[in-house]
């Protein structure tokens, strides 16, 4: 039912029990999430957590001194979730001015090759909180959700393309919830290289209950089955 990145607002009875876990910075950060209605995002799940529960995360805004990124896991039973939503669709990201054109640019291509792109990450948290995430280095996390070979490939290139100019990475995530590095997958990434020493047939996948190390092929033969999506 819940993928990485998906975004989840609690119930009353979730915040309670939430609240009573946490204390000091984390407790108020809690309080400030809850009194503003915001959602926390879903991450991969810790070894030994239970069925009945989902781990979530909540960022802080980076410390204007010295850009230290304070976030806040925990666990939430699903029955204290109230609403899941897919991360913020393309369209919906509020981006600084410098990166609109080139956005606006890339959307419209995506759309127009099917291929569904969502964001997470600070340009999502900026967007959803109106407080500052988004620094000089900051990147634009991207989630391609391909529903196809052929969205994949024209998925990639066009993302490819617009990296000239705008600061792109991200995710690539298969019909079973498995999220690979773009730019692992096209190979321009140099550690997952030296990890593969020189090859390619693995991937370094993410997944809601673990990572491993994924043949290419496998990932690939996802597409063309029929599966339920929620969002």
């Amino acid at each position: 039912m819940y993928r990485r990145h998906d975004l989840v607002w609690l119930t009353p009875q979730g915040w309670d029990r939430a609240l009573r876990s946490l204390s000091g910075a984390a407790r108020e950060l809690a309080l400030d999430w809850r009194a503003r209605d915001l959602p926390a995002v879903v991450r991969r799940l810790e070894p030994g957590t239970p069925p009945a529960l989902v781990c979530l995360g909540i960022p802080a805004p980076p410390d204007p001194h010295n850009g230290h990124k304070r976030r806040l896991g925990f666990a939430a039973e699903r029955r204290h979730i109230a609403t899941v939503h897919s991360p913020l669709a393309l369209a919906e990201a509020q981006a600084p001015a410098a990166w609109q054109p080139g956005l606006a640019n890339l959307g419209i291509a995506l759309r127009s090759a099917g291929v569904d792109c969502r964001v997470f990450g600070s340009l999502a948290m900026q967007t959803l909180t109106g407080d500052r995430y988004l620094g000089a280095g900051s990147d634009i996390d991207l989630l391609l959700r391909p529903a196809s070979a052929a969205q994949l490939d024209a998925g990639l290139a066009l993302v490819a393309r617009h990296a000239q100019g705008l600061p792109l990475d991200g995710e690539i995530e298969f019909p079973s919830g498995h999220a690979v590095s773009w730019k692992e997958w096209l190979g321009t990434d140099e550690q997952a290289q030296a990890r593969n020493h020189g090859g390619a047939a693995r991937v370094l996948a993410k997944h809601l209950h673990t990572v491993a190390l994924l043949q290419r092929d496998a990932l690939l033969g996802q597409f063309g089955t029929n599966q339920d999506r929620h969002g």
